[in-house]
This record gives structure tokens, C-alpha cells and sequence, in this order.
């Protein structure tokens, strides 16, 4: 129950919880909170670069960590420009292309911003195979018509089973198939780091 009260888990969530720390060991601690803070900053002059400026960029963050690394990405980008871009969250749960694989799960809060005729960027954690971001394109093209939409993450591992990359990377980390890629954010786990577990 240590465990549970420390990670600060839901019951729900103690059987996935403990399944977990008993089915896999750590591998590596690949980034630190020094180093996830100079990933953002980094990120977020490419933004700005890129687009030349930030007026006309909207932040998307996909759930569940996107929002909190678009959050951080807009506050970098208003000490580089001034001014924030706007900021958003997505829920891509409906559409993705394993629901009926996966289950029942539940659905958080949809809150973007207009977008139409700007840039989304969308924010995601760590990119793997391509279907999450797959999602969050049908979900934008549902919500509006942005002008061009860019990809940023925190961590890409590879392994794409969709033809797409990733605009913006904060870092790349090959790894194996059989590894799983945790970030835990300070807003959200308490800390700050990426590490690879083995399953």
C-alpha cells in the first residue's frame, strides 16, 4: 500500500500499478529533470524559428502529458517572444484505431482554442508508432481547418508503423521493442525524467 500512497494512485489504478513493478525492471534513466528542462527551451526556439515567431501558432498538447509539455513550451516561448501562443488539450480515445483491441476506456476533457488558419502544433510525450499522432490529426480535422499542422515531442523512440515524423524532438532514444519509455512530469508524477523499463 507504500507504493500506492506514494505515487499518489487511485485504487483503480493499484492492480495495473502493481502489475507493472512485478512484470518489468529498469533499464536506464535516460534523461534528468536538467536535462528534459533544456529539451523544452530547445524545442521551443525551433518553434519559433520555424514559423518565424509564435502569432500564429496554437499549442495542442495530446493527453495525457502533451498539455503539460505544451504548457511548458508556450511559457519558454513568451520569455523568447513576449507573448504565449495559445494553449490547448486534446482527447484522441475515440479515435483510435484499437478501441475495440483495447476495450473500454475513459475519455478526459477536449479544450482547444480556435485554431482555423493558424498552426497547430501538437505536443506529445514520446512518439512510437504514429497511431496516437494518426488520431489527433482526425480529431483537429474534426475541430477545425488549421493552416498546417506540425508535430513536437519530448522523446522519439522510432519503430513508426505510419509514414510520419516528428517536426520538433526533444531527444531521439533508439530502443527495442520490448522496452516501454516512461516520462513522468513534475505537474502530473512529482518529478521530472525519462527512463527505459524492460518488459
Amino acid at each position: 500500500m507504500f507504493a500506492y500512497a506514494r505515487y499518489g494512485l487511485e485504487p483503480q489504478a493499484e492492480r495495473a500499478f502493481f502489475d507493472a513493478m512485478t512484470t518489468e525492471s529498469l533499464k536506464a534513466r535516460v534523461m534528468d529533470a536538467s536535462e528534459v528542462r533544456r529539451a523544452v527551451t530547445r524545442v521551443a526556439h525551433e518553434i519559433v524559428e520555424r514559423n518565424k515567431g509564435a502569432s500564429e501558432v496554437v499549442l495542442v498538447g495530446i493527453r495525457t502529458r502533451g498539455p503539460v509539455i505544451a504548457a511548458r513550451l508556450a511559457k519558454e516561448i513568451e520569455r523568447i517572444e513576449g507573448t504565449a501562443p495559445p494553449c490547448g488539450s486534446l482527447d484522441v480515445t475515440l479515435y483510435r484505431d484499437d478501441l475495440a483491441s483495447q476495450g473500454p476506456r475513459s475519455v478526459e476533457r477536449t479544450d482547444v482554442p480556435d485554431f482555423d488558419g493558424k498552426v497547430v502544433v501538437l505536443v506529445d510525450d514520446v512518439f512510437y508508432t504514429g497511431r496516437t499522432v494518426r488520431a489527433a490529426l482526425d480529431a483537429i480535422s474534426d475541430l477545425g481547418r488549421p493552416r498546417a499542422v506540425q508535430l513536437a515531442v519530448l522523446v522519439d523512440r522510432g519503430h513508426r508503423e505510419l509514414p510520419m515524423r516528428a517536426d520538433f524532438v526533444g531527444r531521439n532514444l533508439p530502443t527495442g521493442g520490448t522496452e516501454r519509455v516512461s516520462v513522468r512530469l513534475q505537474e502530473e508524477d512529482g518529478e521530472d525524467g525519462v527512463a527505459i523499463y524492460e518488459q
